[in-house]
């Protein structure tokens, strides 16, 4: 009996050790934030409520400036094609704008902090490559990674981690 015991517990912690998540792999030294000297200062209040940039258009955290969120699957750090014309306004604001644009990425709360801050770091740079290859000026743009430590919802819904899931832009002031 105690023997078939010990073979189920050594079976299960196989089989539950086999289920980790492994961060993806992010090019530079670990840090959150490359170009961290560059982002110094205030930025602009950011529209959370919902309102007339927000709602269930997939703008719920468009800053004053323009720009509007872009929002990801889960686990995914692909710009997807119903989020083209948030990047397009994205690219316009960028290419007039004259500060630093601060590119934060954002997780829901599922994965580790590691897997989610080098997720948010990943959804940040696909954000400025695709910025960049439209016109922005990449010496512009820094990148910044909150994982999930940066919520706009708390609720335990699928709407709620739909919000988390996403890459914000901030002028640097």
């Amino acid at each position: 009996m105690t023997q078939k015991l010990l073979i189920a517990a050594a079976v299960l912690s196989l089989l539950l050790s086999g289920c980790a998540q492994n961060a993806p792999e992010v090019e530079g030294s670990g840090s959150n934030i490359t170009d961290g000297s560059d982002i110094g200062g205030d930025t602009v209040s950011i529209d959370e409520s919902g309102g007339a940039n927000g709602g269930s258009s997939g703008n719920y955290n468009s800053s004053s400036d323009g720009f509007r969120s872009v929002y990801f699957g889960f686990g995914d750090y692909g710009i997807s094609s119903d989020m083209q014309s948030n990047m397009s306004t994205n690219v316009r604001v960028g290419s007039s704008a004259s500060a630093k644009i601060k590119i934060e990425g954002n997780c829901d709360e599922f994965g580790t902090d590691e897997y989610n801050y080098a997720l948010g770091l990943k959804r940040a740079k696909v954000v400025k490559d695709s910025l960049a290859a439209q016109g922005v000026s990449p010496s512009k743009m820094v990148l910044v990674s909150f994982g999930e430590s940066s919520p706009v919802c708390t609720e335990p819904t699928d709407s709620c981690y739909d919000r988390n899931r996403r890459v914000d832009l901030r002028l640097v002031r």
